[in-house]
């Protein structure tokens, strides 16, 4: 076994690095480089991708002769982890949730011809994407074979979709979708997945549902299909194979969340490490302190497991494993540790923390959807221990 990085990635690293702490740091402070929704302004961000394409570091997991970086999520790992230091980072580098899984599924799985229609002008950075997959209840969520209530009726060479979506990310700033709809009732191979433009007659977004943290660009839409259009030549793979879209789709997805959530952690024990060091009460500094060094080592602790976790689960799908023990494991623990890591920064900071004169509650809003989003931590923990049951022993063999 090797914990190092290659000589390159390394490279990368060190530039990422720079340009967070000089360029993009100093703008979290200031209220203008916010919208209503309070993600980075559409404007300021042009401007940054612009600066980040002639850097060099762009659409990371991209092949090269399609104007990505061709790096394995390996490689990721460590440069995700760097840019979200800042909570402008990773959109800046065409790296956020939902282009990143929306880029790696068709990559994947199109046909050239849908890769230079589909997945070319994402990859670009000329537009955005959306997967629209969740349903309102009765309909799908963690479980969408079994309870996809969406539609694609087969009519010539068109399929017609009918059917409710929500909590669909970044959908009303979207262009390119990627939809799972049933076409059977075939309980293994009931699924199909499409691909539609906005422009296309038959679907709207009726509402951007408000939540609790910060919003993607876009927001977390409601959607009505009602009679969409779609050319058999925009369906995604075979019919019937949705799920294998979705899988191939979660699991990096998954994982590229987890990547950039040990960034913003690592961020919050900054915030915190600086407050502490400069801090005075009874007569000595805070960083002085046994109880605060015993909350910030407990979180420093969690945050490099998650460093772990998530290089083991990089390392298994890069290797072509499924990964799913590992993935998920990474899912749960990263996601609560991170909620971890910013509540001991705010603890720790006192009343300072819990205000706006810090990003910590921010941060803190933002990550309470990280223990539901793709998929809830019980339902990861079933996943794992179904692994266990199903592999006995072999659940803890090292390697691929």
């Amino acid at each position: 076994m090797y914990f190092s990085i290659p000589p390159h990635i390394e490279e990368f690293r060190a530039r990422i690095q720079r340009f967070v702490d000089d360029r993009l740091i100093p703008l979290e402070s200031d209220p203008a480089s916010y919208d209503e929704y309070e993600n980075i302004n559409l404007d300021l961000l042009a401007e940054l991708r612009q600066e980040t394409k002639a850097m060099g570091i762009w659409s990371l997991t991209m092949p090269v002769e399609r104007g990505g970086m061709g790096l394995a999520l390996s490689d990721i790992a460590v440069l995700y982890q760097e840019m979200n230091r800042s909570i402008f980072g990773p959109v800046c580098f065409n790296a956020a949730a939902p282009e990143d899984g929306n880029m790696w599924t068709l990559h994947k799985l199109g046909t050239e011809a849908q890769k230079d229609k589909w997945l070319q002008p994402i990859i670009n950075g000329d537009l955005r994407s959306a997967i629209v997959m969740t349903e309102p209840a009765p309909g799908s969520g963690s479980d969408p074979s079994g309870m996809m209530k969406t539609t694609a009726t087969k009519k010539g060479d068109k399929w017609i979709i009918n059917g409710h979506k929500w909590f669909i990310t970044g959908a009303e700033g979207a262009t390119h979708f990627i939809l799972l709809a049933r076409t059977s009732d075939d309980p293994r191979r009931g699924l199909t997945t499409f691909l539609f433009h906005k422009d296309q007659p038959g679907w709207e977004v009726v509402r951007r549902i408000g939540i609790m943290g910060p919003e993607e660009h876009g927001g977390h839409c409601e959607l009505t299909f009602d009679g969409l259009e779609i050319n058999d030549a925009d369906r995604l793979d075979e019919v019937g194979h949705g799920m294998r879209v979705v899988q191939t789709r979660l699991a990096m997805a998954r994982l590229t969340h987890c990547m950039r959530w040990t960034g913003m952690a690592r961020r919050a024990l900054e915030i915190g490490t600086d407050y502490i060091r400069e801090r005075e009460a009874f007569g000595s500094k805070l960083i002085d302190r046994e109880s605060i060094q015993l909350m910030m080592g407990d979180a420093a602790l969690r945050l490099q497991i998650c460093r772990l976790l998530v290089a083991n689960a990089a390392w298994k799908l890069d290797q072509g494993d499924f990964a799913k023990k590992e993935v998920s494991a990474a899912k749960v623990y990263v996601s609560e540790a991170l909620t971890h890591a910013i509540d001991t920064a705010i603890q720790v900071c006192g009343a300072k923390g819990y205000s706006k004169d810090t990003l910590l509650e921010w941060m803190y809003r933002y990550a309470r959807q990280g223990r539901i989003l793709d998929g809830a931590s019980e339902v990861h923990k079933m996943i794992i221990a179904r692994e266990l049951f199903d592999a006995n022993t072999d659940f803890w063999k090292w390697g691929a």
